[in-house]
């Protein structure tokens, strides 16, 4: 029996053999159909999969390699997929691991797109739509009160959020500049009241320490791609940022620099550098720009194309391609409007997601540098404060455009509603989605669907 045991104990201990590329690949590919539930569900999925069943990646080393991509710009959940597939087999198998991490629900949101342009004025979508944008107010808030009870561990990172959200609110103050002065914060307040600023920093210390192949594999010095040279820098920049902003060079250089296909291309790679923090503390910048600045969605259609990403696998940034897809459909001139469309939701993917790849590659080398560096988990988590006062200003946004038929601008740009425009079926529908998701705790999706039939029901009566 002793005997028995102490196998087992081995067993359980000592990881599996470096896993072969097609191994990979049906892992990477099964991770891309089943990554729903936002980025909080995808990592999960990822830990359960490399850490938990199949040791690929130790835990401490999956910890600090998602800590690591939570200081970068784009979805976390994607970049972490990209670093460990680069860990596993170099940039190859990073690109493979990106790519199908996005692909599935690319595709998906790309059918969406183009069967919500075709049909959403007929009654019957129009009522689907009606239910789902209550239950996407639901899904916001609850993302609120989720970040908030992550981020939030005391008064400094409260007052962080609640400057943030007058920030975006009251003063009108750009996104990027939101969170660089929330990092700033962190960094500075780490130096004179570390106490405050550490408690909101990422990652579990305390983790067991499950190794798995890529430790070993480091401690037998087989990974040599890890190991940053002389010109690793100066080659990852030669090479991936003309393939990042090649393209949108080129467009800009065949169509003009007012043509929808420029804008998107130049207004999307911008957001690819200052989305800190995820979707939902960019989507209230986003909708800002493309329902006011540039005109390419209504208030409404917004909230409907983050409904159909909460639907779809992947990242919920693909919200984004649908914002790309709506703008070139409408802007199309003598081409089909659906292969405008295409096109535009492929160059918005483009613009989105390369960056990603681009940020991996090039830091990743350096990654071991920033083990115990408290003063970038301190500027971390300040940003993460900050952006539970941003998903706020996006809650508000989509409940005063969800609920009420009008609104209307105050002092400093506030917006309030008209309370005689109170469409009393959309705040029943948003606070059933809420009493289903927060208090009886049932998933998103079923809410989503469920939300969707009642509209329909609704709009029926």
């Amino acid at each position: 029996m002793n005997s028995l045991a102490a196998d087992d104990e081995i067993e359980a201990v000592q990881p599996p053999a470096m896993p072969t590329f097609r191994e990979a690949v049906r892992l990477w590919a099964k991770i891309g159909l089943l990554s729903f539930g936002g980025p909080a569900g995808q990592i999960a999925l990822m830990h359960k999969e490399l850490v938990e069943e199949r040791r690929w990646i130790g835990e401490q080393r999956f910890l600090h390699a998602l800590n690591y991509c939570m200081l970068l710009p784009g979805p976390e959940a994607q970049q972490l997929a990209i670093y460990i597939g680069w860990l596993l087999h170099r940039t190859l198998g990073g690109l493979v691991a990106g790519t199908l991490f996005v692909l599935p629900g690319a595709i998906v949101m790309l059918c969406l797109s183009s069967f919500y342009m075709l049909y959403n004025d007929a009654p019957v979508v129009e009522a689907l739509f009606f239910g789902v944008k209550a239950a996407v107010l639901a899904v916001v808030v609850e993302a609120v009160i989720r970040i908030g009870k992550r981020a939030l561990k005391n008064r400094v990172m409260v007052a962080i959020a609640v400057a943030a959200f007058l920030a975006i609110y009251v003063v009108k103050l750009p996104f990027p500049l939101i969170i660089l002065a929330a990092g700033l914060t962190g960094w500075i307040g780490n130096r004179f009241a570390p106490v405050p600023f550490s408690g909101a920093a990422h990652g579990k210390g305390n983790a067991p320490d499950i190794r798995g192949v890529v430790d070993l594999m480091f401690e037998r010095g087989e990974l040599d791609h890890t190991r940053p040279t002389r010109w690793h820098a100066p080659r990852t920049v030669a090479t991936w940022l003309p393939i990042w902003l090649g393209p949108v060079a080129l467009i800009a250089a065949l169509t003009g620099s007012t043509s929808v296909w420029t804008q998107l291309g130049s207004f999307f790679s911008v957001m690819a550098v200052v989305t800190f923090g995820g979707a939902y503390a960019v989507l209230a910048y986003v909708a800002q720009a493309a329902v006011t600045s540039f005109g390419w969605l209504a208030p409404g259609e917004m909230v409907d194309g983050l409904g159909l990403a909460e639907t779809t696998p992947g990242p919920l940034i693909l919200v984004l391609q649908f914002v790309g897809f709506v703008a070139a459909y409408r802007h199309a001139g003598a081409m089909s409007p659906l292969i405008a469309g295409s096109l535009g939701s492929l160059l918005t993917l483009w613009v989105t997601f390369v960056p990603c790849f681009f940020w991996i590659f090039l830091g990743a080398p350096y990654i071991e540098q920033l083990r115990q560096n408290k003063a970038l988990s301190a500027a971390l988590g300040a940003i993460t404060a900050a952006v539970v006062g941003v998903v706020m200003n996006l809650a508000l946004w989509f409940a005063l455009h969800v609920v009420f038929g009008q609104v209307r601008s105050v002092g400093l740009g506030m917006e309030i509603p008209v309370l005689s425009s109170l469409d009393w079926r959309a705040a029943l529908l948003a606070a059933a989605a809420m009493v289903a998701m927060l208090r009886l705790k049932i998933g998103m999706l079923p809410t989503l669907a469920g939300s969707a039939l009642a509209g329909l029901a609704l709009q029926a009566l």
